[in-house]
């Protein structure tokens, strides 16, 4: 990837095409992928990069489209993505869960969805997020910022296709 990514640098364009430049690396390969890419964007370079790393859109680009089925869905910079599309704070609780107990958490205060067995719980608050979690604390919550993933899964849902 790195030698395919040095040729293409050989003339000097304006613009650089990334198409998942990470895929199937290491981690450490990864990383210096992504130190490179700050580089060629703080030397004046205008990369187009393409991703199903959220993460990665979310460390690299100034500007992000998300894009489904050949539709854009929305764009804009990754901060304003997530303030405008998920809440601002996430609990995830992984673990069999009643029913009754996940339809009483879908209140006003917040937003919860379910992925196999996984209770992602959405909220502003972090004073309704932290009870919430104080109620699971035997399942060991993950309390986490929302990020470009959960804008992503919001737009376009979380199941397979």
């Amino acid at each position: 990837r790195r030698l395919t990514i040095a040729r293409a640098l050989i003339n000097e364009p304006e613009l650089l095409v990334l198409d998942e430049p990470t895929t199937g690396l290491d981690p450490q390969a990864r990383h210096m992928i992504w130190a490179l890419v700050h580089r060629l964007k703080r030397s004046g370079k205008t990369i187009l990069l393409t991703t199903h790393y959220m993460e990665e859109a979310e460390r690299l680009c100034d500007n992000i489209g998300i894009i489904d089925n050949g539709r854009l869905l929305t764009e804009g910079d990754p901060r304003s993505l997530i303030q405008e599309h998920s809440e601002a704070h996430v609990v995830e609780i992984r673990g069999e869960l009643d029913p009754s107990v996940v339809s009483s958490l879908d209140t006003a205060d917040c937003r919860v969805e379910r992925m196999e067995d996984t209770l992602y719980i959405y909220a502003d608050d972090t004073d309704t997020l932290s009870s919430v979690a104080e109620s699971f604390h035997a399942m060991e919550p993950l309390r986490r910022a929302a990020n470009l993933e959960d804008v992503f899964l919001r737009l376009t849902g979380r199941d397979l296709r």
